[in-house]
Protein backbone atom coordinates (compact mmCIF):
# COMPACT_ATOMS: atom_id res chain seq x y z
CA UNK A 1 0.00 0.00 0.00
CA UNK A 2 1.04 3.55 -0.98
CA UNK A 3 0.67 6.39 1.37
CA UNK A 4 1.66 10.32 1.01
CA UNK A 5 1.87 12.47 4.02
CA UNK A 6 2.26 15.93 3.52
CA UNK A 7 3.52 18.46 6.23
CA UNK A 8 4.29 22.41 6.76
CA UNK A 9 0.97 23.94 6.53
CA UNK A 10 -0.37 26.76 8.66
CA UNK A 11 -1.01 30.36 9.18
CA UNK A 12 1.37 32.98 7.84
CA UNK A 13 0.71 36.43 7.10
CA UNK A 14 0.79 38.26 3.73
CA UNK A 15 4.81 38.45 2.60
CA UNK A 16 5.59 35.43 4.74
CA UNK A 17 7.18 31.82 3.67
CA UNK A 18 5.94 28.54 4.22
CA UNK A 19 7.91 25.06 2.87
CA UNK A 20 5.89 21.98 2.44
CA UNK A 21 6.79 18.45 2.15
CA UNK A 22 5.29 15.31 0.99
CA UNK A 23 6.81 12.11 1.84
CA UNK A 24 6.05 8.40 -0.15
CA UNK A 25 5.77 5.41 1.67
CA UNK A 26 5.41 1.97 1.14
CA UNK A 27 5.87 -0.38 -1.84
CA UNK A 28 7.67 2.47 -4.73
CA UNK A 29 9.13 0.91 -7.68
CA UNK A 30 9.49 4.51 -9.66
CA UNK A 31 7.29 7.91 -9.33
CA UNK A 32 7.09 9.97 -12.73
CA UNK A 33 5.45 13.39 -12.34
CA UNK A 34 5.20 14.47 -8.35
CA UNK A 35 2.88 17.51 -8.33
CA UNK A 36 0.95 20.15 -5.86
CA UNK A 37 -2.49 21.18 -6.19
CA UNK A 38 -4.52 23.23 -4.25
CA UNK A 39 -8.54 23.55 -3.65
CA UNK A 40 -10.03 26.68 -1.98
CA UNK A 41 -13.59 27.30 -0.33
CA UNK A 42 -16.04 26.52 -3.12
CA UNK A 43 -13.71 26.66 -5.73
CA UNK A 44 -12.03 23.52 -8.29
CA UNK A 45 -8.68 22.16 -7.60
CA UNK A 46 -6.65 23.55 -9.52
CA UNK A 47 -2.91 22.78 -10.58
CA UNK A 48 -0.03 24.77 -8.32
CA UNK A 49 3.34 23.34 -9.46
CA UNK A 50 4.72 20.17 -11.02
CA UNK A 51 8.11 18.82 -11.66
CA UNK A 52 8.85 15.75 -13.82
CA UNK A 53 11.08 12.60 -13.32
CA UNK A 54 13.70 14.52 -15.45
CA UNK A 55 13.43 17.70 -13.21
CA UNK A 56 11.34 19.76 -15.47
CA UNK A 57 8.91 22.58 -13.61
CA UNK A 58 5.76 23.89 -14.75
CA UNK A 59 3.78 26.36 -12.10
CA UNK A 60 0.49 28.23 -12.30
CA UNK A 61 1.14 31.70 -13.83
CA UNK A 62 -0.29 32.86 -10.39
CA UNK A 63 2.60 31.70 -8.83
CA UNK A 64 5.45 31.84 -10.58
CA UNK A 65 8.09 33.73 -9.86
CA UNK A 66 6.99 32.90 -6.18
CA UNK A 67 6.46 29.25 -5.65
CA UNK A 68 9.63 26.40 -6.23
CA UNK A 69 8.68 22.92 -6.60
CA UNK A 70 11.65 20.53 -6.14
CA UNK A 71 11.73 16.76 -5.21
CA UNK A 72 14.50 13.90 -4.15
CA UNK A 73 14.07 10.55 -5.19
CA UNK A 74 16.00 8.71 -2.50
CA UNK A 75 13.33 10.50 0.05
CA UNK A 76 10.70 9.78 -2.16
CA UNK A 77 9.81 13.12 -1.13
CA UNK A 78 8.51 16.48 -3.04
CA UNK A 79 9.02 19.66 -1.64
CA UNK A 80 7.48 23.00 -2.37
CA UNK A 81 8.42 26.22 -1.46
CA UNK A 82 6.12 29.42 -1.11
CA UNK A 83 7.52 32.66 -0.77
CA UNK A 84 5.56 36.25 -0.94
CA UNK A 85 2.47 34.55 0.14
CA UNK A 86 -0.90 36.06 -0.54
CA UNK A 87 -4.59 36.10 0.82
CA UNK A 88 -5.53 34.46 -2.59
CA UNK A 89 -2.67 31.66 -1.47
CA UNK A 90 -5.41 30.58 0.82
CA UNK A 91 -6.57 27.13 0.32
CA UNK A 92 -6.03 23.42 0.74
CA UNK A 93 -3.13 22.31 -0.41
CA UNK A 94 -2.30 18.54 -2.04
CA UNK A 95 0.40 16.85 -3.14
CA UNK A 96 0.07 14.18 -6.01
CA UNK A 97 2.15 11.49 -7.81
CA UNK A 98 2.19 8.78 -10.11
CA UNK A 99 3.38 6.46 -9.23
CA UNK A 100 4.66 2.83 -10.30
CA UNK A 101 4.12 0.20 -7.53
CA UNK A 102 6.41 -2.25 -9.65
CA UNK A 103 8.81 -2.97 -12.57
CA UNK A 104 5.56 -3.87 -14.61
CA UNK A 105 2.87 -1.59 -13.21
CA UNK A 106 0.85 0.78 -14.81
CA UNK A 107 1.32 4.09 -13.12
CA UNK A 108 -1.75 5.00 -10.83
CA UNK A 109 -2.24 8.38 -9.25
CA UNK A 110 -1.79 8.53 -5.24
CA UNK A 111 -2.38 11.98 -3.34
CA UNK A 112 -2.22 13.16 0.16
CA UNK A 113 -4.25 14.16 2.54
CA UNK A 114 -4.07 17.65 1.99
CA UNK A 115 -2.96 20.32 4.04
CA UNK A 116 -4.24 23.73 5.27
CA UNK A 117 -2.67 27.26 4.07
CA UNK A 118 -4.24 30.56 5.36
CA UNK A 119 -2.50 33.82 4.29
CA UNK A 120 -4.18 36.56 6.66
CA UNK A 121 -2.79 39.23 9.02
Amino acid sequence: QVQLVESGGGLVQPGGSLRLSCVGSGSIFRINDMGWYRQAPGEQRELVALITSGGSTNYADSVKGRFTISRDNTKKTVYLQMNSLKPEDTAVYYCNEKIARYKWSTVVDYWGQGTQVTVSS
